[in-house]
């Protein structure tokens, strides 16, 4: 349901996130969340134009959260790469179908609920979890 770079994007802010304040190279963070370098750059750029993060050029700098992880939600990272599309009218493009058929209301239902979940879990809650493993990234 989510496209590749949503999940990388959710792996880089996980990782990010996990280290609040400090900036983390590009390369570290490629190898950290198993990311190809090429891709994370653009999906950084992506980030950093939404401003949920942001680059620190030269020596020891890198990427690193632009907000605090508790004001930071998934469903900000999925909407700065790729945003969730809701069904708002027949894909199909039928003219018959002046509203949603009980296929699409269905699914489009579901991208709803996925969306307010997504919207109700902040980027804190997934690494302050009690878990010992540390989401989407590699320690």
């Amino acid at each position: 349901m989510l496209s590749k770079t949503a999940e990388y994007a959710l792996r880089a802010v996980a990782c990010l996130g996990a280290q609040p304040g400090e900036s983390s190279p590009a390369d570290s963070l490629a190898e950290k969340t198993k990311v190809p370098r090429r891709y994370l750059n653009r999906v950084l750029q992506d980030l950093a134009a939404a401003g949920l993060v942001q680059s620190r050029p030269g020596p020891g700098g890198g990427y690193l959260l632009a907000r605090e992880t508790g004001e930071v939600t998934i469903l900000e990272v999925v909407n700065a790469v790729g945003p969730l599309e809701r069904i708002r009218k027949c894909p199909l493009g039928l003219a018959s179908h002046t509203e949603l058929c009980p296929l699409h209301a269905e699914l489009d239902r579901a991208y709803a609920a996925t969306e307010e979940a997504f919207r109700g879990v902040t980027i804190k809650q997934l690494v302050e979890s009690t878990s010992p493993i540390v989401p989407l990234c590699e320690v």
